[in-house]
């Protein structure tokens, strides 16, 4: 009985071992449908075009760290920043995105694997008359597996990795997008500070002056039209007064919202403004394919878009599915682990579609037009990349020149205002020279400190545009 027992399973072993070699061989022998991926070519000048003298003081790794906001010198800032890490609502959503990319990675590779199902059930069946009750109880541990001999479970493989790795890109892209926007609005903010603490001084200004105008109509000396000017400069500055002041509640509650939290539990107290404005370490142009994630982003999902051609193509050739399963079926539950009621099955199985009025023709092409559009979308993240780059650099050299001439438009009006306000009081100019004059010498002011802050908001933005601190490698 036993050298039968060895017979009866020794055919069924020879299959299965011929079986594993033929589809070892098949999988030895078969090709990857999937074109060869290279990273498109895009157009990438050697130098940038408004970099000509510039020559930046800090060293070229300051922005390869990360926190490229500690730049300005400013710990109220650091702070802020460190938060939106952490507590940004775009930033979370796209972490949550990446885990997402991850995971289905992971889903994809368990596609090259086999399937281990195991499988148990009872059931009581019987009627009346002189039928008897009957029990029936069957177990099985079954076994599927699709050989990925064309490679497209390899292409899913591919594409899902490129698909995280976009996903990478995306929230980095996010996260440099939150820190910028952080920065910009706490610039704007203590602009604003400036702005109001300017006003106040100048509101008072304003009151000693009408304090002597009105002395001055009161004793005859001056036009009551010389008292009407002076109250009219002095509601418009007040009115300024309260829209700078509005406008700071708006950028305060911005910046609440960056950080995740509610705008009625956060405040920002007027602190100095801290004018720091660093040089920005440019590189050479072809960095920005390594350093700006929305540039990694779109190269990755041209990459994706390359395999989804070898997953369409995938269909041209035929499928391969094997199976086996080991199992058992009795009346009793103890007799399921005799031999004698022991069930096996070894097969395969393959289908080839002959004919579908070229849907498959038509999947690949579109599969290909999908990649020649994002290969265009990549080139045209690269263009727009430099095209942000230049345009910064040269707010910058526009912006470090006028900020000097603002500097003395301001203080030759404040020259301007005082000599006008000495010669009205000794009676030499009317009251409307001395409404010009501090008009002008108003708006210089503001001027000058809307100067100061399209420095600093123009360097974040120039640090923006080339990348922040994201490199690929992270």
């Amino acid at each position: 009985m036993k050298q039968v027992k060895i017979e009866k399973f020794s055919t069924p072993l020879r299959r299965v071992q011929s079986l594993a070699a033929a589809s070892a061989f098949v999988l030895l022998a078969g090709c990857a449908v999937s074109p060869v991926y290279q990273v498109p070519t895009a157009a990438a000048p050697q130098t940038f075009k408004e970099a000509a003298g510039w020559q930046p003081a800090a060293p070229a790794d300051t922005l390869e760290r990360g926190p490229w906001w500690t730049l300005f010198g400013d710990a109220q800032l650091n702070l802020l920043a460190d938060s939106v890490e952490v507590s940004n609502q775009n930033v979370a959503a796209a972490i949550a995105s990446y885990e997402q990319a991850r995971a289905l990675v992971r889903e994809q590779r368990a596609s090259l694997f086999p399937t281990v199902t195991l499988n148990g059930s009872g059931t009581r069946s019987g009627g009346g008359g002189e039928q008897q009750t009957s029990n029936s109880y069957r177990s099985s541990l079954g076994a599927s597996w699709e050989p990925d001999v064309w490679g497209k479970l390899r292409a899913g493989v591919t594409g899902a990795d490129a698909s995280a790795a976009a996903s990478a890109a995306d929230l980095a892209a996010a996260r440099l997008s939150a820190q910028g926007e952080l920065a910009t609005n706490y610039f704007s903010l203590r602009q604003s500070d400036a702005q109001i603490a300017l006003l106040n001084t100048t509101i008072e200004g304003y009151r000693r002056v009408l304090d002597i105008t009105g002395n001055r109509f009161n004793s005859g000396i001056a036009a009551k039209s010389d008292l009407l000017q002076a109250q009219t400069q002095l509601a418009n500055a007040q009115i300024d007064l309260s829209s700078q002041v509005r406008q700071r509640a708006q950028l305060e509650h911005a910046i609440a919202i960056l950080v995740g939290r509610a705008p009625a539990d956060f405040s920002l107290a007027a602190a100095p403004w801290t004018l720091t404005v660093p040089d920005v370490p440019l590189g050479v142009p072809s960095t920005l394919l390594q350093r700006r994630p929305d540039i990694a982003a779109a190269e990755r999902r041209v990459a994706l878009a390359n395999e989804q051609i070898g997953i369409a193509r995938s269909a041209y050739y035929p499928s391969l599915n094997l199976t086996g399963s080991y199992g058992s079926n009795a009346s009793r539950v103890g007799d399921l682990f005799n031999a004698s009621t022991s069930l096996w099955s070894l097969g395969v199985s393959a289908a080839q579609t002959l004919f579908n009025a070229g849907a498959t023709t038509a999947s690949v092409d579109a599969a290909k037009a999908s990649h020649e559009a994002a290969v265009a979308r990549y080139r045209q993240t690269v263009l727009s990349a430099f095209g942000a780059v230049e345009d910064q650099l040269s707010a910058t050299r526009a912006l470090a020149e006028q900020l000097d001439l603002r500097r003395q438009a301001s203080n030759a009006a404040d020259q301007v205002e005082q000599q006008m306000l000495n010669r009205y009081n000794a009676g030499q100019v009317g009251y409307t020279d001395v409404v010009n004059a501090q008009v002008t010498a108003l708006s210089a002011r503001r001027q000058l400190v809307q100067a100061q802050a399209d420095r600093q908001t123009t360097a974040v933005a120039l640090i923006q545009a080339l990348g922040g601190g994201w490199q690929a490698t992270q």
